[in-house]
């Protein structure tokens, strides 16, 4: 054969395959995709990004779960942020006027989506279908924290994270569980032996990583890329909780030792004490919450909260801490509003501040203002009698969530080098007598305060 005709064939050959393969592109664009239901909206126009991984396995999880009447929200960092910034726009939104994908269709390998779990009535055959459905689908469970207090169920596994991949994109399930304090809780991610640790890029999860704990969102539906969706009413809210919620338990197992060893004070005043302080403390931390100012538990009551896991009965006051960034000029007055007069204040914003209100039945609570240094903490101390001024010195600390008298309270992550700096290593023992101006091993003296400053910086009522 000439090379004239060769030449020809391959030219014929050329076009040919070209003019099929923009057949098969026709095809799935105008009938395949339509068949398929991977377009949502009815408008006319470009459908922009509705083709993505992402969309289509989102898509696929709402209407599994829309189906099983499985109550999700999305809970999506990177979501929720662009949906914050075009709230507006996503309110007036209609199902049928979308047609770019400008939220699910963002890049990445997960989309987050919570779910609580006692609103949750078909959790297998839900597991079942999404497999059915093309899902690859993990399950996390660990042991239920809530009943480590309960020897006989301490056991117990409820479900955790589900983790369901389609593709290359995966969904990630996180399974928030009631607490005592009227709060969610969602466990720490732990893979086990049998799982593969390449199902997933587990270490690029934004939830998991450690326990979390947040306040129950109220949830609105809205229309996001064409697919109906519930989210949190107030989605900056949620975003800002994010990067504070890692919540730490209590030491069951070791507080039941410790009480053990040293009997409970179960007497009817030990029992008062314990009431008064507990009412007490949600008075302040309702009181806190409505000025927006953070607090933990400290000196005493984060130790009773540590080693027994309760109030210390002698202990005979609630201690909290502030960063002293934090403060407000109208917290006295807040307080005195939920009917806590001030017994005493010491010290002045600028140094050394703290502040006393008196609580039902004699029991008081004390408010230490903590000054952050270079490579420290501290809060002072103020004797009324002489002028005496006193620091309390700590290694810096961050702040966690705990449950502490069926409340969501902070502590300082950094728990027992919080605890060693108050009351050194022998902290397990219990101490009756204990003198503030000598017993701890982080005190030390700070000078007097200025006879002409007295009126200021020591107050008693």
């Amino acid at each position: 054969m000439s090379r004239i005709n060769k030449n020809v064939i391959l030219a014929l050959l050329t076009l040919t395959s070209s003019a099929f393969l923009l057949f098969q592109l026709y095809y799935y664009k105008h009938y395949l995709s339509a068949k398929n239901g991977i377009g949502l909206s009815k408008s006319k126009g470009s459908r922009i990004g509705f083709d993505s991984t992402q969309w289509r396995a989102v898509k696929k999880f709402i209407m599994l779960t829309s189906s099983q009447n499985v109550p999700v929200f999305l809970i999506d960092p990177l979501i929720l942020e662009l949906i914050s910034k075009n709230f507006e726009q996503i309110k007036n939104t209609s199902h049928d006027s979308t047609s770019e994908c400008k939220f699910f269709c963002v890049p990445r390998e997960f989309t987050a989506f919570a779910l609580q779990y006692h609103l949750w009535k078909n959790e297998e055959g839900w597991f079942r279908i999404a497999e059915n459905m093309g899902f690859q689908c993990l399950k996390i469970e660990s042991k239920d924290p809530r009943l480590d207090g309960i020897d006989s169920l301490s056991g117990t596994e409820i479900p955790l994270h589900y983790i369901c991949r389609l593709a290359t994109h995966a969904i990630h399930l996180v399974v928030f569980h009631e607490r005592s304090g009227n709060y969610l809780w969602h466990g720490h991610l732990r893979l086990k032996g049998h799982i593969d640790k390449k199902f997933v890029p587990f270490q690029k999860l934004q939830f998991g990583r450690y326990p979390g704990a947040f306040d129950r969102p109220e949830l609105q539906q809205v229309t996001i890329d064409g697919l109906e969706v519930r989210i949190p009413k107030d989605p900056v809210h949620f975003l800002e909780e994010i990067p504070h919620s890692r919540f730490i338990e209590c030491r069951y197992k070791e507080a039941r030792a410790f009480l053990q060893q040293y009997l409970d004070d179960n007497t009817v005043e030990a029992m008062v004490f314990r009431k008064s302080a507990k009412e007490l403390l949600q008075l302040a931390a309702k009181t806190l919450k409505k000025l927006g100012v953070r607090f933990w538990l400290s000196s005493g009551t984060c130790l009773g909260w540590y080693r027994q896991c309760n109030i210390i009965p002698y202990s005979k006051d609630v201690d909290l801490g502030i960063f002293i960034q934090d403060y407000k000029s109208d917290i006295i007055i807040a307080f005195q509003d939920a009917g806590l007069p001030l017994k005493h204040k010491f010290g002045k914003v600028e140094d050394s501040l703290e502040l006393s209100f008196q609580g039902k039945d004699d029991v008081k609570l004390d408010i230490f203002f903590f000054y952050e240094e270079t490579d420290h903490m501290w809060n002072g101390g103020t004797q009324a009698k002489s002028g005496k001024k006193f620091k309390y010195l700590f290694p810096k600390f961050t702040l966690c969530w705990t449950e502490f008298v069926d409340m969501k309270v902070n502590v300082p992550c950094e728990t027992i080098e919080y605890i060693e700096a108050n009351y050194g290593k022998t902290w397990k023992i219990p101490i009756k007598i204990w003198d503030w101006k000598n017993s701890p091993p982080n005190v030390q003296s700070n000078g007097i305060w200025p006879i002409s400053e007295w009126d200021e910086v020591i107050q008693l009522y």
